[in-house]
């Protein structure tokens, strides 16, 4: 099962924090995030892309962790999964995130996280919800973020006059 997911940029900032899985009430999701971000940045971009942080299943009540990234550009896409997920699979995961990121903002960076979250976390919704993957096609994932679309410019549009919500 996928625990969370974080986007981090190479600072540290986070730009997506999705938990799928309680956090103690010890631990903040900044104390996530800087773990996850510290055990990421400090490897070289030869190591391979998943690892275990010796300490984090214990302080997080999860069990053991993987933690299964990729570094593009500016940001760390990371997953943190528990031992049933394939590493392999989820990489492929982390690739289709980040391709129906790129088609939905043709070309995304990491301002297209920040100004439009609401997009992205469309995007991720149609991936994965309560930390199962739902759907893994990009051209279906697209197809789900357009009607997302079209329904939040209707319910816009049906606010500008006013008198709907009157009645």
């Amino acid at each position: 099962m996928i625990k969370s997911i974080l986007i981090i940029n190479n600072h540290g900032a986070p730009r997506l924090l999705r938990i799928y899985s309680p956090l103690p009430p010890t631990v903040t999701p900044t104390d996530l995030v800087r773990t996850v971000f510290l055990a990421c940045a400090s490897r070289p971009d030869s190591f391979c892309n998943y690892l275990q942080i010796p300490g984090l299943e214990s302080s997080l009540g999860w069990g053991p962790i993987n933690l299964v990234y990729r570094h593009y550009a500016t940001l760390y896409f990371v997953f943190c999964v528990d031992q049933t997920e394939s590493t392999l699979g989820i990489l492929d995961l982390i690739q289709v995130l980040v391709e129906s990121l790129d088609r939905t903002f043709s070309n995304v960076c990491e301002l297209d996280l920040i100004f439009h979250s609401d997009k992205v976390m469309y995007v991720l919704d149609e991936i994965v919800s309560g930390g199962m993957v739902l759907e893994t096609n990009i051209g279906s994932v697209l197809e789900g973020v357009r009607e997302q679309g079209k329904l939040s410019k209707g319910s816009l549009r049906m606010g500008e006059g006013g008198d709907e919500y009157r009645r």
